[in-house]
């Protein structure tokens, strides 16, 4: 059966850890394996601007040894109305693999149930869990391997409702983690991805927490992650958004109450001065820039994994 990458749960526990030991080691060599030498095309679809997300996945297919056959939305017929079936149909007869950046999950999920390649999710409106697998492995690099990531806790503060919200409640109830997502009461997470994240909890032993309290949400924390509080798509409402997210601001008085050893962690680009203050992100504790370069180790673990199944 093929299997497809469109939230964070779509992986167990143990396919999780296998994906993240995967990428700790392409980490240590870029070229140790190439199972889409050929080379073997992979479709990479973009609906949505993007820069870490096109540069990542294009050299992750190249490193593979693969072709990365980057494809935007307006210049193809998915753009003029062709139906996402009829697309997936296409593409699999010639691709080893899709991956799309696009609006509603519910696209990807059109796409998986056509595709005989793995269909993966490389951002949709509800979920960015590519972008979690490398946070997660940016975290075990501080913590001394994968192993580290059982009982570790992340902190989110920001948009709630967001797709790095949701998918960090999945990806960390998978690793056994605690995560708290901090966010006012007009943003909460979607209830049925809070449901499932603590169910995932039951068999992990992680723990789900929301709260609306910055400070509870960073305390004992190990990491504490961020995110714009204007989303693609909502410029125009810049102005609101700004007020109901203002205490949640990650200062360098707030990273002091987390662990000592607390890591902070932002998907980019990052607005300083709003969700993040200049000395958190550019000190220290910031881990952006391995977690930009983790994109490409953790998604070529992930194709490799998916394809080799």
């Amino acid at each position: 059966m093929t299997r497809h990458f469109l939230r964070d749960d779509d992986v167990t526990s143990l396919e999780q850890r296998e994906i993240l030991a995967l990428a700790l080691e392409l980490k240590k060599d870029r070229f140790a394996i190439r199972p889409l030498a050929g080379p073997k095309a992979v479709a990479i679809l973009f609906d949505k601007p993007s820069t870490r997300t096109r540069v990542s996945f294009a050299v992750s297919v190249a490193e593979l040894g693969g072709y990365p056959l980057v494809i935007d939305a307006a210049n193809s017929q998915t753009g003029r109305g062709e139906t996402i079936e009829d697309t997936a149909r296409v593409f699999d007869r010639l691709c080893a693999a899709i991956v799309w950046r696009t609006f509603g999950q519910a696209n990807v999920e059109r796409m998986a149930a056509v595709s005989s390649v793995p269909v993966i999710n490389a951002l949709t409106d509800q979920f960015h869990p590519c972008q979690v697998l490398a946070d997660l492995m940016t975290l075990a690099e501080a913590r001394g391997g994968i192993g580290g990531l059982p009982g570790a806790k992340l902190a989110y503060l920001g948009d709630g409702g967001n797709n790095m919200a949701h998918s960090y409640l999945l990806a960390c109830a998978t690793a056994g983690m605690g995560i708290t997502i901090a966010t006012p009461a007009s943003h909460q997470p979607d209830p049925s991805v809070v449901a499932a994240a603590r169910e995932i909890a039951l068999s992990t032993g992680a723990v789900v927490e929301i709260t609306d309290d910055p400070h509870v949400a960073v305390a004992g924390a190990h990491a504490v992650a961020s995110d714009t509080w204007v989303s693609m798509g909502m410029e125009g409402e810049a102005a609101e958004r700004a007020t109901p997210f203002a205490d949640l601001q990650v200062t360098g008085d707030l990273m002091a109450e987390a662990g000592p050893d607390a890591i902070f962690l932002h998907c980019l680009p990052a607005y300083r001065g709003k969700e993040v203050t200049a000395e958190v992100i550019d000190g220290p504790s910031s881990r952006v820039w391995d977690e930009a370069e983790n994109r490409l180790h953790a998604q070529k673990a992930l194709i490799a994994w998916l394809v080799e199944r």
